[in-house]
């Protein structure tokens, strides 16, 4: 935009400078042309009324003196063409000879051409001596334009010198207009991606622009600061909910846990039913406070940037080493690929513990019965053999609450992914979902280095 904007400016600067400089070049050239003209007739009236008057001393001595000091030719003729005068013309020069027919027919002269800076060449002015129909000679002058073409030089140099400093005031005028407008503007955009990125409470100055930007980026910071209230208030609901209901909950698994004993036959299968819910509600409050985490850390993160690093194939070995005894229960291969320890990753270990055990957990539980785990390429993947995801469902895989009923796994709180993808996006990298070429899904782990 803002290239467009001083384009536009400038053009139409351009342009209206040189709607002003043009005419007064074309003015200045033909007011020196002018002059030339009038100056060079009343010279040619005046040794024509020396030769009318029969004066031919006066004439002579005028004419002559008048070449010396112009270094302009003259030439005088009577009627039948012979020289009463020439200094330095001749009656048979192929240019002179039609100027003087032309004045002995007491025809016009032709207009002087406009003199331009450039212009190089001597110009043929004649006049006729006497009036009406009794012409008896001719006046024939070549006139230099040399003076008037560096006139007109000078008055050009300082008409475009004028125009060139307009110019660069135009230009001047315009780089701080372009600045004052846009600036503004590209302080809510900026604004605009803290907000999208999850910057809490990001504020523009909105000091500068017109009245109609600073309204606006008034408007904006209220905006700020309603929309990261809001997230505040929903992740400390989150939290407290969660916090809240963790005593109540412990409460009632000892309540029955200890109903156990006492539990008839008939009464078992609706026991353990009770059970797996009150698990599962375990479950549940678990994802919620560590999706609050995620939360808290990803706001924390735009603000102030993580420097910490660690060496993603150390994490990857203790996390399967770690999963080994759950795999072997669950009746699946856990198998580790090829790991390259030579790269780390912007992500502490323990963050990336956290994404590992959310992938894991997911592939041993869903992906059928080998799970292989590598870590080349600057990236961590995980592929299984399971009924994966279909092509509809793996955007919808990250999404909050979201479980896949189609391939009969709707356990679990919906909330692993989406953590893991929070905390990956947080520090600039991205969890990737592809299903996998003989079938199963594979999960890319990708962190900047």
């Amino acid at each position: 935009m803002r290239a467009r904007l001083l384009v536009v400016l400038l053009v139409f600067s351009v342009t209206a400078v040189a709607a002003f400089a043009w005419p007064l070049l074309a003015v200045t050239a033909r007011e020196r042309t002018q002059q030339l003209s009038i100056g060079r007739t009343a010279d040619l009236a005046r040794f024509a009324g020396l030769a009318q008057q029969d004066d031919t001393e006066q004439l002579v001595s005028e004419v002559t003196r008048y070449t010396a000091l112009y270094g302009e030719p003259v030439i005088v003729v009577d009627a039948q063409r012979q020289p009463i005068v020439a200094a330095g013309l001749n009656v048979d020069d192929r240019e002179v000879a039609p100027m003087i027919d032309a004045a002995l027919r007491n025809q016009p002269a032709p207009p002087i051409d406009t003199v331009m800076p450039w212009s190089t060449s001597d110009v043929l002015l004649a006049t006729p001596i006497g009036t009406g129909s009794r012409v008896i000679g001719a006046v024939v002058m070549r006139a230099s334009v040399r003076a008037a073409a560096a006139d007109v030089f000078r008055g050009w140099a300082v008409i475009l010198a004028g125009a060139f400093a307009a110019l660069v005031g135009c230009v001047l005028l315009t780089l701080v207009v372009a600045r004052w407008v846009l600036r503004p503007l590209a302080e809510l955009s900026r604004g605009l991606g803290a907000v999208a990125a999850g910057q809490p409470h990001a504020h523009v100055r909105g000091r500068d622009g017109p009245r109609e930007l600073r309204e606006l980026a008034s408007s904006f910071n209220r905006m700020s600061d309603a929309v990261s209230e809001a997230a505040e208030q929903q992740r400390r609901l989150i939290s407290d909910a969660s916090h809240q209901l963790r005593n109540p909950l412990a409460a009632l698994r000892l309540r029955v846990d200890s109903l156990a004993p006492r539990v008839v036959v008939e009464g078992r299968p609706s026991y353990e039913s009770a059970v797996r819910e009150v698990e599962r509600l375990e479950s549940l409050l678990d994802s919620l406070l560590a999706m609050a985490h995620a939360e808290h850390t990803a706001t924390r993160l735009t603000v102030s940037a993580d420097t910490e690093v660690c060496v993603a194939a150390v994490v990857v070995l203790e996390r399967i080493d770690a999963w080994s005894v759950a795999a072997s229960e669950a009746g699946v291969s856990l198998v580790q690929g090829d790991v390259d320890t030579s790269f780390e990753v912007r992500c502490p270990e323990h963050d990336l513990s956290q994404i590992l055990d959310v992938v894991l957990d997911n592939a041993i539980k869903y992906g059928g019965t080998r799970v292989i785990v590598s870590c080349v390429a600057k990236a961590i993947t995980v592929v299984d053999n399971g009924p994966g995801l279909t092509a509809e469902e793996l955007p919808l895989a990250t999404t909050r609450f979201w479980r896949s009923r189609d391939n009969g796994h709707a356990r679990g709180s919906g909330l692993g992914l989406p953590i893991a993808d929070r905390l990956i996006t947080a520090r600039g990298g991205q969890l990737l979902l592809q299903a996998g070429e003989t079938g199963g899904l594979v999960v890319t782990i990708e962190l900047p280095s």
